[in-house]
């Protein structure tokens, strides 16, 4: 199987632990800023740190950056750079470009540009994290486009010790059940401990407790009227 390679522009928090991530997986990582303090905190854990301008067109040309299997761009207070860094790449053909948006018309300005993959990691934790303040009983979720999610969710008290067949996640809440999390006594050592195990694909005859965590796929306002009508 062939090694990945990523570039990854812009060595802050966010860039760094990208770069760091995907080099502790395995790939080959090209680490890129303008910043020699940066290059030197990531010299060790990357293939490649290469200390230059993002802006200058034959500088990114000379690290064959399109040869990526993907290039991201994580500037971030600077989005003139953001830009013209991705008219370059852009220019260089690379295949697949991830680019950071501080808001919402810096991602419309990377959405015209043709950007694949729009990164807003300031909007989707403060997504989550009010998403779980207004409803506790969601664990991890994934925002997905046109406003579906894939969330982890208590099961609500209204449904449980009932049957997939009865509660009707898909005709009466639009909602469609994905697995089920589930809680089990296990003796260990002489000693009973508490495990959580994945119950595989759930059929229309399984039970759920309250003590069960279920991960269901559906529109963020249909999650929202499930867990309001039945905690």
């Amino acid at each position: 199987m062939a090694q990945h390679r990523f570039t990854i522009i812009g060595l802050g928090l966010f860039g760094t632990e990208i770069a760091k991530t995907l080099a502790k997986q395995g790939a080959e990582v090209i680490a890129i800023d303008n910043r020699e303090e940066k290059i030197k905190n990531i010299q060790d854990d990357v293939a490649y740190a290469v200390s230059l301008d993002a802006t200058d067109f034959k500088a990114l040309q000379s690290q064959n950056v399109q040869d990526s299997d993907a290039v991201v761009i994580a500037i971030g207070e600077n989005f003139e750079s953001t830009l013209l860094c991705t008219v370059h790449l852009m220019e260089l053909k690379v295949e697949k470009i991830i680019a950071r948006a501080r808001g919402p018309v810096q991602r419309m300005i990377l959405k015209k540009l043709g950007v694949q993959e729009i990164l807003s990691p300031e909007i989707e934790v403060s997504t989550a994290v009010a998403e779980q303040l207004i409803h506790p009983s969601i664990g991890s979720f994934l925002q997905l486009p046109d406003d579906y999610e894939i969330a982890e969710v208590k099961t609500p008290r209204g449904i449980a010790n009932r049957t997939l067949e009865d509660i009707g996640l898909r005709d009466k809440y639009k909602l469609n059940i994905i697995t089920v999390e589930r809680e089990t006594e296990v003796t260990r050592d002489g000693e009973t401990v508490k495990e959580k195990h994945i119950m595989g694909i759930p059929r229309s005859t399984t039970v759920l407790y309250e003590t069960d965590t279920i991960i269901v796929f559906g529109r963020t306002k249909d999650l929202n009227k499930f867990i309001e009508i039945n905690q």
